[in-house]
């Protein structure tokens, strides 16, 4: 899932922006929304799911004949933007949110912001904003992907029909090693190397007997501990298959991927290939 924020100042043209950005989008994949709504409460006390919320609820789904709305507790965009991700979605389009580390489309004067792609006026003219130019940056940015979303594209190959098991290896990182705590990891990819000997990976997997189709997705940046790093995915004939291939997946994405990774931990930081060589 590709993802793009629209910035700016109160009644800059965001929404009228974003919601140029859906439409078009729509024509190339299936598009999600993020708002930043503020202090604003969309599922108030004297509504039945406002009761059912306040009650002690975790998640309240309300259900009409033409809409299905999710209501939870401890609102972050990241849980946002993993929940369309899981729908198998390709494109969200978060509207507001300026802190956040996301690309940008910025209208106005805004600053200090990170991760800007495009700075246009406020209020633009659409039609002359809509330009190539600007879905080519939309198109360019890394795709989001969590395991359900995974799975969910996995599900959907045609050859898919021939599997009896789907298997998956998901690597998070490690918070405790004997007496030693892991603060956080970082990793970094050598592109666009790192991708190509991924797909050999996938693809030399996928020549086995049994094996119908294999995904694999590594993160880079900052990831905190208990966060996954890894998602593998394989859809096989047979499980007998499956987890050989599972096994052999992993080994050779930590040993033939050039793909670093920076250890902090309570008392030092420090690069593990490094220590490794």
């Amino acid at each position: 899932m590709k993802v793009i924020s629209v910035v700016g100042y109160k009644k800059s043209g965001k929404t009228a922006l974003v919601s140029a950005l859906v439409q078009k989008l729509s024509g190339f994949g299936s598009v999600g929304t993020v708002k930043h709504m503020g202090e604003f409460r969309y599922n108030p006390e004297d509504t039945d799911t406002g009761r059912h919320f306040d009650a002690g609820a975790d998640t309240v789904i309300g259900l009409t004949e033409t809409e299905m709305v999710s209501f939870s507790g401890d609102p972050d965009l990241e849980r946002a933007l993993d929940a369309l991700c899981d729908r198998g979605l390709d494109f969200a389009v978060v509207e507001g949110f300026k802190e956040s580390k996301l690309p940008k489309i910025v209208l106005g004067d805004l600053e200090d912001l990170s991760n800007v792609l495009i700075r246009l006026p406020e209020n633009p003219d659409l039609h002359e904003t809509l330009s190539a130019s600007i879905f080519g940056l939309i198109l360019a940015q890394p795709d989001r992907y969590t395991l359900d979303d995974l799975i969910k594209r996995i599900r959907q190959e045609p050859q898919i029909r021939n599997a009896g098991a789907i298997g998956t290896f998901t690597g998070i990182v490690r918070e405790l090693e004997g007496d030693t705590k892991t603060d956080r990891l970082e990793f970094e990819k050598y592109e666009p190397e790192a991708s190509k000997v991924l797909e050999k990976i996938r693809e030399d997997l996928k020549q086995k007997e049994g094996i119908l189709e294999v995904l694999i997705h590594h993160k880079t940046g900052v990831l905190e501990a208990g966060e996954d790093i890894v998602y593998i995915v394989i859809a096989s004939a047979h499980r007998t298959e499956l987890f050989p291939a599972l096994s052999e997946a992993i080994e050779r994405v930590k040993a033939d991927a050039p793909i670093w990774k920076k250890e902090f931990t309570e008392k030092e930081e420090f690069w593990v290939h490094d220590r490794e060589h």
